[in-house]
């Protein structure tokens, strides 16, 4: 699994909507200024994360973007899952119903699985605010 630049870009989206502490909207050119990130690539990924329920649009002059949640109910799971889809290793442990004719005979399926959950497991529990509380502070360097 390779989390591409759509997924980290909409963590590192999501970690700056979620850090601003005077509860205004922030606008994209502000995110985009703030993340060295094109707007015209924000915009693709906020639509994304609106159509996904994980942040809200308000409209106007001194509109933007919030979460809809508190950043402790929001995952990275949520969060990746929107912008990259499946997660698993490999087709054969996407879900449940995936059904495979080799099953029975196969040395990795169980490596699969492990591997599955163990990424399901980090993803799944840390949280936008978990994110936020190991943000540098302002002027260090960080890579998401």
């Amino acid at each position: 699994m390779k989390v591409s630049t759509k997924g980290r870009y909409a963590l590192r989206l999501m970690i700056n909507i979620a850090s601003r502490t005077d509860g205004k909207p922030v606008s994209i050119k502000d995110i985009a200024g703030a993340e060295n990130i094109s707007d015209k690539y924000l915009e693709q990924i906020i639509a994304l994360l609106n159509s996904g329920g994980l942040v809200r649009s308000i409209r106007g002059p001194q509109g933007g973007y919030l979460l809809r949640k508190p950043p402790e109910e929001i995952t990275v799971g949520m969060v990746l899952r929107l912008t990259e889809g499946t997660l698993s290793p490999v087709p054969c442990v996407e879900d449940e119903e995936t059904y495979c004719e080799r099953e029975a005979n196969c040395a990795t399926i169980n490596l699969w699985r492990r591997l599955n959950k163990a990424i399901s497991d980090i993803i799944d529990t840390t949280t936008i605010a978990d994110l936020c509380a190991n943000k540098p502070e302002a002027g260090d360097e960080y890579c998401i």
